[in-house]
Parts: C-alpha cells; structure tokens; sequence
C-alpha cells in the first residue's frame, strides 16, 4: 500500500510520518517534495531510517508542486501513484496569517484543489486524511462545533479564508476524507521544542522588548480564550486517529477542551520569561491601529493580525474528538503543566528558529 504525503518536511509533517510508519508498518510513504525542498527532505528521510531501521524501504519522494495540475508530476511517478495509492495525508499549506490572498489562493485552495483531483484518478484510492485548521471558523462567536463548516462567517485574514475554501473543496469533492482542525500549535510539551516561532511566541517577544516592571497591552476584557495545543499531542491525535477505519466524513476538533483566558496565557509566560507587568486594557481597534505601523512592526515583530485573537469570543467544541481520543488513551495536556518549557526552549533557540512560513 502506497500513501501519499504532502507538507515534508514541515514543522507537523516532519514529527507526524514517523509516527504513521510506526502505526502502519505494511504502508510505504512517498513525500511530495518541491524541488527546492528536496535536499532537506531526503536528509530527513534518511536521518528518520538512521532511527526507525524498519522505515528502511518504505520512504521516497516524488518531485512536484501542489500548486501545478497533476501535482507537477513526472509521468512516470504520476502513472505510478494512480495505480498504487491506496491513502493520503495532505498536510502542505500556507501557516501564516500575515499570507496574501493571492499566495494562500493559489496554495490552500487550488493547491488541494489539484490533490483532490489527482486523488480521485487513483485506482484503489481509500480515504484521505486532511489538516485543516480550526480557524475555519473566522469571525464565528459562542460554539464552533465540528460539524459546522460554512455558517456564513466573515473571516479575520486570508489564512482562515482560504483554509475555509481550501476544506469546502474536500467536503464537495466526494472523496472519502477525514478532516482534522487544530488551534494553534506550539512546542512539544515535554520539551518545549517547535520548528517555528509564530503565534503566542510573538507575545513573548514583545514581552521581552518592555521594560520590566512595566506595562503591557491587555487586549478588550483578556477573559476570551486562547486555544493553545502541543505539537505532540497535535501529532499523536493525527496518527492514531488515522489509523482508525471511518466512512464517510469525519470532522475532529484537535483543539483543547479546556483553554486558558488569554490574560492568564500572558502571566503564565511572562512568570515564566521572569518579567512582571501590570496589563493595561486597550480596545482592539486601537492596538491594530499602533501595532499596524512600520516602526511598531519592526520593533516588536509582529504581524498585525495576531491580534485579532486576543479578544474573540468562540470556543471549540470537542465531542467527537474528546470521544475518540478517550477511547485511545489520549488527552490534551493542560497549557500550565508544561508553559515553562516552551518558554525555555525559546530563550535557549530563539535567533535559531525560523519565524516565517514554510513556502
């Protein structure tokens, strides 16, 4: 059985193929890789046999483009993978809410556009496995549930509105699809580590950037949640989800179902940075208004549209994935159990990791 692999190396990709050749030993995985890319995804590939010898055989890449039709595919690989793919984890996008919409057009949405469609020519094609986000819920309030998809929201950037139309695409295809829609993704919680300083790490870093004992922007009421999960758990959820035999289409929230209030985000990272600040409410408007300046920008380095999830008033519900993950073992960890450790990891790598998207 031969499965097809988009996203490697990323920060998801690269943690989660591991796992899957761990979980399914009778499946072999070929990584769509952009030529530029290919490099850096066979020393991973190499470096992931050097520790799993099992995986020996059972790993290769085919060069091509999401964004091409028929994946920029050779014709021989394309013939090859119409006859033996039997599945699919498509996980490569744009991860940036600073993305412009002609970008996250042509690679969320036309970019699974094309996988669809080649997906659909394959022979004993099964089921596809696609990692949407759980920010498909754009400017939706009170209780995005799993099932809901298109309620007529708005959307806060072109990354949720893209990754929206990108999942619209995979529901009306018609192919057999699991669709799983994680928060934010941070560190691992056991060792802090993450492939990528975006998102809450920006907060550290403007926290770094004022004087402390000072003050610091409070964002509307800070009572709206945060909804912050570990890459660890992200990946785990991903594999041993995937490994379940489904039909029809199934919807998991991977978010956690018990999310801090953003204030209390901010004190668990400034107690653990060692900084104090008494926090100063600011209404949105203004804060997009100041942070959206050049100077601001470049100062404190952080997008602008970070902020409009500082004060937004949704939650995820989480049944059916709650369900399902109970019934594996599997739980969230709880964001004060291991704060400290994707502060540290910050502080020991932070002119080390990358903070712009994977393209």
């Amino acid at each position: 059985m031969s499965v097809l692999f988009t996203g490697f190396p990323g920060f998801i990709g690269a943690r989660l193929l591991p796992r899957l050749l761990e979980l399914s030993p009778a499946e072999r995985f070929v990584c769509l890789v952009q030529e530029r890319f290919l490099e850096l995804a066979r020393r991973e590939l190499a470096a992931i046999e050097e520790r799993q010898p099992a995986a020996r055989g059972r790993l290769s890449t085919a060069v091509g483009d999401i964004t091409r039709p028929g994946l920029g595919l050779s014709a021989d690989d394309a013939t090859r993978l119409r006859r033996e793919l039997t599945a699919a984890h498509h996980l490569a996008a744009v991860y940036d809410l600073a993305v412009s919409r002609e970008l996250g057009m042509r690679v969320n949405v036309e970019g699974t556009r094309n996988v669809l469609a080649f997906l659909a020519e394959a022979q004993r094609f099964d089921r596809l496995h696609y990692v949407s986000t759980a920010y498909v819920s754009g400017s939706a309030t009170g209780v995005f549930r799993e099932s809901d998809l298109d309620i007529g929201q708005g959307f806060k950037n072109h990354y949720e509105e893209t990754k929206f139309l990108a999942e619209v695409e995979v529901v009306r295809s018609g192919v057999p699809a699991t669709i799983y829609r994680p928060s934010v993704v941070v560190g691992d919680s056991r060792t802090g580590e993450t492939g990528k300083f975006d998102g809450p790490y920006f907060t550290m870093t403007a926290m770094e950037k004022v004087p402390s004992p000072g003050l610091f922007v409070r964002i509307g009421s800070g009572r709206n949640v945060a909804n912050l999960v570990p890459v660890d758990f992200a990946v785990e959820a991903l594999a041993r989800l995937s490994t379940q035999r489904e039909t029809g289409m199934k919807t998991y929230h991977l978010t956690d179902p018990h999310p801090l209030p953003v204030i209390e985000v901010e004190r668990l990272f400034a107690r653990a940075l060692g900084v104090s600040f008494a926090y100063v409410p600011v209404p949105k408007g203004l804060a997009k208004a100041v942070f959206g300046l050049a100077p601001v920008q470049r100062h404190f380095g952080m997008p602008v549209q970070i902020l409009d999830y500082f004060d937004h008033p949704l939650r995820f519900d989480t049944t059916e994935a709650t369900r399902a993950l109970a019934a594996l073992g599997l739980e969230c960890p709880r964001l004060p159990d291991y704060a400290d450790r994707l502060v540290s990891f910050y502080l020991k790598k932070r002119g080390a990791v990358r903070r712009e998207a994977m393209v």
